[in-house]
């Protein structure tokens, strides 16, 4: 891909070691609920953004890839574990997914697959009591994260490995 391009959205792994761009919006950006894409993302569902191949570039690090089947393979990061991308062997498309991207709001699915595979609790969710995540201030301040931030960030960023070295 050409350096000139200006990405249309960034993603990458919880720890920062791998980044990818996508140079054109996801299309049928859906849901998978089939059991082998649950078990790839270890949720009851995989989201994920589809874009041709051409509109998509690793930027920083080398995924590693697992083979899930005769025609599909996974992307993922060796070192933190993060599910990033699916993709057919034989096809010009590359799935990212929802979550790994820096923006995941901008990429709302519109459609589901493999619904044989829905959990029948799936439907219920909104019914749930929920409530925001918040911790008191002084405990905020004992949590030191080492998430990358979700913006690219320069090519020897590392993670801060203790609570000193935050920002």
């Amino acid at each position: 891909m050409s350096e000139d391009r200006t990405p249309v959205l960034t993603g990458g792994c919880q720890c920062g070691a791998v980044r990818y761009a996508l140079y054109a919006p996801p299309e049928d950006v859906h849901i998978c609920h089939c059991r082998m894409c649950q078990k790839a993302v270890g949720g009851p569902f995989a989201p994920l953004a589809p874009v041709r191949k051409g509109d998509f570039q690793w930027t920083r690090g080398s995924p590693g890839a697992f083979r899930s089947s005769t025609i599909a393979e996974r992307h993922f990061c060796r070192d933190c574990g993060t599910p990033l991308t699916f993709h057919y062997v034989n096809s010009d498309w590359i799935d990212v997914t929802i979550g790994s991207l820096d923006a995941p709001e901008e990429a709302p699915p519109a459609n589901q697959y493999g619904i044989e595979g829905r959990l029948s609790w799936f439907a219920g969710l909104h019914a749930l009591p929920g409530e925001e995540t918040s911790l008191p201030a002084a405990q905020k301040r004992r949590i030191a994260s080492f998430q990358h931030p979700d913006h690219d960030t320069p090519p020897d960023w590392r993670p801060p490995q203790t609570a000193t070295e935050m920002p």
